[in-house]
């Protein structure tokens, strides 16, 4: 009975987590952090659970109050939104789990604030994955953005005016799809995506149609921050504090990632979006700048959190660029670059934050043979996750990168691949200089150095990065089974 319910309970277990805590945050100020921890557990059991049923029993379709649609509102958890929540979940539990010290110091005196917002933040992000729905999709998009304003803007000084500059660009993207689902309903009188799957195909000539599909397409990119609409993301990832940016980076923009997924290949349909409008050449294209733009400016930074936002940009273009593809190599890409850049950047941006705290700063230039002696264990977990992002084999990184590689060529689009070819030595170029710094022993004052000690991260913190670069491997080596069920949620008519 439980499976039946699965995509009404998930979100609606978070959301009662967001009321609840600030409730009992009044009697018990130490009670927050606990009841994060094991509501995000639950759904994450949930998560695996709901994934197993819809491998052997197919998808789930939940209809709130029993009505149909498109009175009614439903909620979809079939092969894609199953495996992007329980990606989700399972990347924000670990990062939850880190979060306890980081917010004890960060954030001292508000950190039942923090995660009841936190939980709020999460609501939004499972509802968007979950609903079939367009405007309730745009619901759930409000709730994670306000939560994800909040977050960003309790970071350090500068916080405040990354967190307001987020805002006005994120009220824009929202507006632009909201029009562009406005335009579609006043079209097809449904905003129910399977509905609609059914209706457009009928009206694909229409100006509205198209003027809509631009529409959503420009809102998602922003949410996304694909490459030139990316603005708001390095002063957010940046100015944040240690636990919002290694929860908002690694899963925020995989959510508008999916959503923009969803949308263009289950909704518009990928011949539509792709051949009759070339929507999908210039998604590719916006994607395969930001690519290189990203990993440029990455190169350029001197602190490793602005360095790690920067990478995002590159990263996110990745996901843009399988999207643009629009064949089932490129779909692969995307999906499974999507899971692999959420597990890569929150354990880069989880060991940014450790030694921040640690050293009191994160200045690259600042680094040196001495924290490969002091946090080996951290490091070592800096060190996959880097290699996973130039796209070295065994690990994740390389398959999704090969995916995408693979996908250009069927198109003989060989300008992408050469971006994904470029792109790769740029991320070797910014993350083996800190390699560099790390392992390999300075001249200068080596004496002193051999004299430090081992100093590792609190356990708390160590666990979480290590469970997310070991899954990285893990990753890696099962790649085969995961792209096995990547093919399973391809739409119809793809393969």
């Amino acid at each position: 009975m439980i499976e039946k319910n699965l995509p009404a309970i998930i979100p609606l277990l978070f959301l009662f987590a967001s009321l609840i805590i600030p409730l009992l945050g009044v009697w018990k100020k130490n009670i927050a952090y606990p009841i994060a921890a094991l509501i995000t557990l639950a759904a994450t059991i949930l998560s695996i659970f709901g994934f197993i049923h819809v491998i052997n029993n197919g998808p789930i379709n939940y209809f709130f109050g029993g009505w149909i649609p498109p009175i009614g509102i439903e909620y979809v958890y079939d092969y894609l939104s199953s495996f992007v929540v329980l990606v989700i979940n399972f990347v924000a539990l670990f990062v939850i789990v880190y979060s306890y010290q980081p917010v004890n110091i960060d954030l001292s005196g508000k950190q039942t604030a923090y995660y009841s917002v936190v939980m709020l933040l999460l609501t939004g992000f499972n509802g968007m994955i979950i609903t079939g729905d367009l405007f309730n999709l745009y619901v759930f998009i409000e709730i994670s953005s306000l939560a994800g304003y909040a977050l960003i803007g309790v970071g350090d000084r500068k916080a405040p005016f990354a967190a307001f500059k987020y805002l006005i660009i994120g009220t824009i993207g929202a507006s632009f799809y909201l029009l562009g689902i406005g335009y579609l309903y006043f079209m097809s009188g449904t905003l129910n995506m399977s509905d609609l799957a059914g209706i457009l195909p009928l009206m694909e000539d229409s100006p509205t149609i198209i003027v809509a599909l631009i529409l959503i397409v420009v809102g998602f990119g922003i949410k996304m921050a694909i490459f030139p609409m990316h603005g708001w993301l390095p002063d957010s990832y940046t100015y944040a504090p240690t636990s919002s940016s290694a929860l908002i980076a690694p899963i925020g923009t995989k959510v508008g990632a999916y959503a923009m997924i969803r949308l263009l290949y289950f909704v518009f349909g990928v011949e539509y979006f792709s051949n009759e409008l070339a929507a999908a050449d210039l998604i590719a294209i916006f994607s395969s700048a930001g690519i290189i733009f990203g990993s440029v400016l990455a190169i350029a930074q001197k602190e490793m959190k602005r360095m790690l936002a920067y990478s995002s940009v590159a990263q996110i273009g990745y996901i843009g660029l399988g999207i643009g593809l629009a064949n089932p190599f490129g779909f692969i890409g995307a999906v499974l670059h999507l899971v692999n850049h959420a597990f890569m950047k929150a354990t880069l941006f989880m060991v940014a934050g450790s030694i921040r705290i640690k050293e009191g700063h994160s200045d690259i230039y600042k680094f040196d043979d001495s924290y490969r002696k002091k946090y080996p264990w951290t490091m070592a977990a800096f060190t996959v996750a880097a290699l996973s992002m130039v796209g070295l084999p065994p690990l994740a990184g390389f398959f999704s990168k090969w995916y995408l590689a693979l996908g250009t060529i069927e198109n003989s689009s060989w300008l992408f691949l050469a971006v994904i070819l470029i792109s790769s030595l740029l991320n070797a170029v910014y993350f083996f200089r800190i390699l560099e710094k790390v392992y390999m022993k300075s001249q200068e004052g080596s004496e002193v150095k051999e004299k430090v000690k081992k100093n590792e991260i609190q356990f708390s913190m160590l666990i979480p990065i290590l469970v997310l670069a070991i899954g990285l491997i893990v990753l890696g080596i099962l790649n085969f089974i995961i792209v096995e069920h990547i093919y399973k949620m391809m739409p119809e008519g793809m393969l």
